[in-house]
C-alpha cells in the first residue's frame, strides 16, 4: 500500500504542501551551503527568467507552472506550500529539484544512494483557512522562526523583493496586510488544537 500524501493527482490551480525528508531521518542540510545550494535550485526553475548551465543550454523553467508560496527548511526535511497552476508544474519542479540536490549532496560528501526517505508527499490545500494555518506550520518549524535564515517568513513580514516566491497569493487571504499575517503566526498558542493536528498528519513525513 503506498504511503500517505505519496500518490497524488495534482489539479490545475489547486494549492499543496509539499514536504519530504532525508533517507532514514539523516539530515540532507549539514552547512550553509546546502541549505543555499537547494535555495538556488528553487529560484533556478522558479525565476522570472530562464537560468543556463555554463555550456548554456536551459534548465528547465516552470515559473508559470507552479507558484512558490512558502518554504522552510531543517536540517533533515523540508517544507514547500506551492500553487500548482498547470498540472506538471508540480512534479517538474520536486523531479528537477530532488535530482540535482542529491546529485550534489552526493557529491560533496563523497557517497552513494538516495539521499530523500521516498517520492516527496503531498497534501492538498482546500480553503484559504488551511492555507493560512499550513503557512504557519511550515514558518513555525524552527524555533527563533521569526530570525530563521532558511525560510520565507522573513521575506514575507519584511517584504523582501524576491522574485521567484509568489508571497503576495498567501497575503491576499489576509487582505494583504502584513503586520495581520505576523500576528497569526505569533498567535499560534490560540491555535494549539489545529496545530496540533497538523502535526499529527504530518507526523509521518
Amino acid at each position: 500500500m503506498p504511503s500517505r500524501n505519496i500518490v497524488k493527482i495534482y489539479a490545475d490551480k489547486q494549492y499543496y504542501h509539499i514536504y519530504n525528508r532525508g533517507v532514514n531521518k539523516s539530515d540532507i542540510f549539514l552547512d550553509g551551503q546546502d541549505y543555499s545550494v537547494f535555495l538556488s535550485l528553487l529560484k533556478r526553475h522558479l525565476s522570472k527568467e530562464p537560468a543556463y548551465d555554463k555550456y548554456h543550454r536551459p534548465f528547465k523553467h516552470i515559473h508559470n507552472d507552479v507558484a512558490l508560496l512558502t518554504y522552510c527548511l531543517m536540517p533533515n526535511h523540508f517544507h514547500l506550500l506551492v500553487l500548482n497552476v498547470h498540472e506538471k508544474g508540480v512534479k517538474e519542479l520536486m523531479q528537477s529539484v530532488a535530482t540535482a540536490y542529491a546529485r550534489y549532496f552526493n557529491r560533496r560528501y563523497d557517497r552513494v544512494g538516495p539521499v530523500f526517505q521516498s517520492n516527496f508527499k503531498a497534501s492538498h490545500i482546500d480553503s484559504d483557512q488551511y492555507l493560512q494555518h499550513i503557512s504557519r506550520y511550515i514558518h513555525l518549524n524552527p524555533s527563533g522562526y521569526k530570525s530563521y535564515p532558511y525560510s520565507s517568513y522573513q521575506a514575507i513580514v519584511k517584504g523582501w523583493n524576491v522574485e521567484w516566491l509568489s508571497t503576495e497569493k498567501l497575503l491576499e487571504t489576509f487582505e494583504g496586510t502584513v503586520d495581520d499575517y505576523a500576528k497569526f503566526v505569533a498567535d499560534y498558542e490560540a491555535n494549539k488544537e489545529i496545530m496540533d493536528e497538523l502535526k499529527y498528519e504530518l507526523a509521518d513525513q
